[in-house]
């Protein structure tokens, strides 16, 4: 098992931003990425569409004997792995929104989460929300457009700041100072977000934390990787290779090769 790869999920290529906090904390780890983007964002879909995707996703990463499955999506999180991880004999560490540590350094004791609709609406979301409920106000606000724009590797431009600025705006002007990021694929927008908001606005995600989370699992599994050489990451997509290569290159910040998801997998 040292020796089995670590499968990363998400709607597209969003995840991407987890996958880089595990490659930093856990380098000499074999890394799969499938990035369903064929079907992103899983925001606007259906509980049961989610449930089905991840399904057949977790069931491609047990066909490639991983040892963990990381579901590098909150829409995905909130829809699916309560149903979906007793179903599988694999650890599996899923996202949460980075409220808490964002209550603990909250001086206005109030906090933004930028998230889906899908998210906002979930129950994960709103156990979580009531968990917090008596030590901050938290304002949920839901970023229709966001996805879509990373999944294009549109990340600067008019077009996506007067889109930040429609959601951002109004959380600033209710007096908060930490700004949670609950969708994997909006901490690649953090610095227009960041300059939006302001210096007294702390924007933060969970993509270190969800490193953190998964390295522990692993150590107590005993089944870190015991090799002194850097390990691979291999990149799968249910999009066009050529399209899904070009935005991966791009967020990944280097030249890489994408394999298309087998047929099986792809409807």
């Amino acid at each position: 098992m040292h020796k089995n790869p670590i499968g990363v999920f998400d709607s597209g290529v969003g995840g991407l931003s987890v996958l880089r906090e595990i490659r930093k904390l856990l380098p000499e780890e074999d890394l799969l990425y499938v990035a369903d983007s064929a079907h992103a964002p899983y925001g606007d879909k259906p509980k049961e569409f989610i449930l089905e995707r991840s399904a057949t996703i977790m069931d491609f990463f047990v066909s490639r004997h991983v040892k963990a499955i990381v579901v590098a999506c909150n829409t995905a999180t909130g829809a699916a792995v309560k149903e979906l991880r007793p179903k599988y004999n694999v650890p599996m560490i899923a996202m949460e929104p980075a409220v808490k540590p964002a209550s603990e350094r909250s001086q206005t004791g109030i906090i933004g989460v930028l998230a889906t609709n899908r998210t906002i609406d979930s129950n994960n979301f709103r156990i979580l929300f009531a968990r917090f409920a008596g030590q901050v106000t938290i304002i949920p606000q839901a970023c229709p457009g966001l996805v879509e724009l990373v999944e294009q590797g549109n990340l600067k431009g008019d077009e996506i700041r007067a889109l930040i600025a429609q959601y951002v705006h109004p959380l600033v002007a209710q007096n908060v100072d930490m700004l949670v990021l609950g969708c994997t694929h909006y901490p690649f927008l953090a610095p227009i977000i960041q300059e939006i908001a302001g210096d007294s606005v702390t924007v933060i995600d969970s993509g270190a934390a969800i490193a953190r989370e998964l390295k522990s699992r692993l150590e107590k599994a005993t089944v870190l990787a015991n090799r002194q050489t850097q390990g691979s990451v291999q990149f799968w997509s249910s999009n066009e290779a050529g399209t899904a290569k070009r935005v991966i290159s791009q967020l990944w910040q280097a030249d890489i090769e994408v394999i298309k998801l087998p047929e099986a997998i792809l409807i």
